[in-house]
């Protein structure tokens, strides 16, 4: 048996890669909360939450691999985004360790995404500084 993953395991390319992957095949996965992912997203790209905003702060989503599991298959080829690379970074480490075999990190997330001029509107480039956490 393999390893446990960790995230220096998790092979993560830049926008520019992660959309070449994506026009060759390659599946958007968006682990952004609902509200972000409906305010603006990749097109075609799926959405399973890897955590959620509550009263309490960040609480990670306890159904995440079994949302992915029900709109993906093990032998996918993903590639993972949030807004800025933090969830979708642990979200790889989680879906490798579920036997996901090929999984790559968009960096930068959506943020990255919307900078490259590939959202192509406006309300993505508003939507991307509206939805940037703060501490």
């Amino acid at each position: 048996m393999d390893a446990t993953k960790r995230p220096e395991d998790v092979v993560t390319v830049d926008v520019h890669t992660a959309k070449d992957l994506l026009t060759s095949g390659h599946r958007y996965l968006d682990v952004r909360t609902i509200e972000e992912f409906n305010k603006s997203h990749v097109e075609d790209a799926l959405n399973a939450p890897y955590m959620f905003i509550t009263q309490e702060g960040r609480v990670k989503n306890p159904e995440f691999l079994a949302q992915v599991s029900s709109i993906c298959e093990e032998k996918d080829h993903l590639v993972v985004g949030c807004n800025s690379g933090g969830r979708s970074l642990r979200a790889c480490v989680d879906l490798l360790n579920a036997g996901f075999k090929h999984v790559t990190n968009m960096e930068g997330g959506y943020s990255a995404w919307v900078d490259n001029c590939f959202a192509g509107n406006k309300t993505a480039e508003e939507f991307k500084v509206a939805c940037k956490f703060r501490p």
